[in-house]
């Protein structure tokens, strides 16, 4: 069984500026450098044929490349705080590639979230930390901003779980089309 989901992967900059903001906050699983990613569809558990329905799936999308800029911080868990992100600023591009993702999978057969899209990159996971803890950290992190950096290509990855956190692997690459950004 592959556990799968459709995500961008960041740049060695872009991922060491969201290192800097993880500390000060105890009880925060952080997230290593080399997990840190955007997820445009999370697909879950399939089979061999799933991967396959896939990953042709996700080749027969064209859609043009892009520059993506990330912003803010702030965490998902109102009552009882799970995740801490930072956000991507709105960009009609990324919007419009997540929405062709989810058609191709859901026509191929595979299941996808309901939950409206919302892009960010999770940057740890909470256990015990309270809302007011949080929230602290997502005033104080607010104004980040990262980029703009280009998105030429989308990955569809594996996650392997562990004791330690899950460890992801890039089992395909889908480019983007070349043009202007």
């Amino acid at each position: 069984m592959y556990r799968l989901f459709v995500a961008l992967s960041l740049p060695e900059v872009v991922a060491d500026a969201l290192t800097q903001l993880q500390s000060g906050l105890k009880g925060a699983r952080w997230l290593p450098e080399e997990n840190l990613h955007l997820t445009l569809q999370f697909i879950g558990e399939v089979d061999r044929h799933g991967f396959s329905e896939a990953s042709a799936a996700l080749g027969a999308i064209a859609a043009p490349g892009f520059d993506l800029r990330l912003s803010g911080a702030a965490y998902f868990g109102d009552r009882k705080p799970r995740a801490l992100w930072a956000g991507a600023a709105a960009e009609p591009a990324l919007q419009h590639l997540q929405t062709k993702v989810a058609t191709a999978l859901t026509r191929a057969g595979l299941p996808v979230e309901k939950r409206k899209f919302a892009p960010h990159v999770t940057i740890a996971y909470l256990k015990g930390i309270s809302r007011e803890h949080a929230a602290e950290f997502a005033a104080m992190h607010g104004l980040f901003a990262c980029g703009p950096f280009p998105v030429g290509a989308f990955h569809l990855y594996r996650s392997h779980p562990g004791g330690e956190g899950a460890h992801y692997e890039i089992l395909e690459t889908f480019p983007l089309a070349a043009g202007e950004r």
